[in-house]
């Protein structure tokens, strides 16, 4: 459950931060980023 609130979470930012200018390839790398550091902020909670 939590990788998959993790993950939606993730796709939000990444559509916000990476959908406008970056395309395709900066809102995958927004997303990558974003799912990594939300890995962390998961196991503090």
């Amino acid at each position: 459950m939590k990788n998959l609130l993790r993950a939606i979470l993730a796709g939000i930012g990444a559509k916000k931060i990476g959908g406008g200018k970056c395309g395709c390839i900066g809102t995958i790398v927004v997303f990558l980023i974003l799912y990594w550091l939300l890995g962390y902020v998961f196991e503090v909670f």
